[in-house]
């Protein structure tokens, strides 16, 4: 059997109208990263959120996240966005073999679970993912807040996160044993 390392996974990437077609049909799957910033004994001091416009116009919080590609390491997709989201000086702390904190699973029905995307059905892995280096926002962020995790609790009780973030951010809170 040969090593399939060198497979190149752009040349597998959908275009706008086959990735339409498959989300109209298929389950995709995405990874969502909660950025933080840790003290000397690991405990969370800060969440970052990015500030991004959503398709309907509004403006609210996100963590990174986006879609896996074919024939992509979970590792290798978390390492992607967070560079793509965050910048190339992130420096991300993803373990070798990272283990996510909760399962999403988004319905384009409001109501089958805490997760809504209207685009798609939409399965998501998430991960707390610490950072040591710089952190900007990139691409169609408008900005990035690092807020304590009382901040960033208080904002996901109110909403201020866009789509179902707020419900990831909370998972996190509570898989680092902060109170929500």
């Amino acid at each position: 059997m040969g090593d399939n390392t060198d497979l190149q996974t752009s040349a597998a990437w959908l275009s706008r109208e086959d990735l339409e077609s498959a989300r109209g049909r298929l389950p995709m799957l995405y990874v969502h990263a909660v950025p933080v910033r840790v003290d000397d004994r690991g405990v969370v001091t800060q969440l970052g959120l990015l500030l991004r416009a959503d398709d309907d116009g509004g403006i609210g919080q996100e963590v990174v996240g986006g879609r896996v590609r074919y024939h992509e390491k979970i590792r290798d997709a978390l390492a992607r966005h967070v560079e793509s989201d965050l910048g190339p000086v992130a420096l991300p702390r993803i373990p070798i073999s990272p283990q996510p904190i909760a399962v999403a699973e988004f319905f384009p029905t409001r109501g089958v679970t805490p997760y809504h995307d209207p685009r798609q059905h939409a399965v998501s892995l998430t991960y707390i993912v610490a950072m040591t280096g710089d952190c900007q926002p990139q691409q169609d962020a408008l900005d990035l807040s690092w807020v304590t995790p009382e901040e960033a609790a208080e904002m996901a009780m109110r909403g201020e996160m866009s789509g179902s973030h707020g419900v990831l951010v909370r998972q996190a809170l509570a898989h680092v044993g902060f109170p929500v």
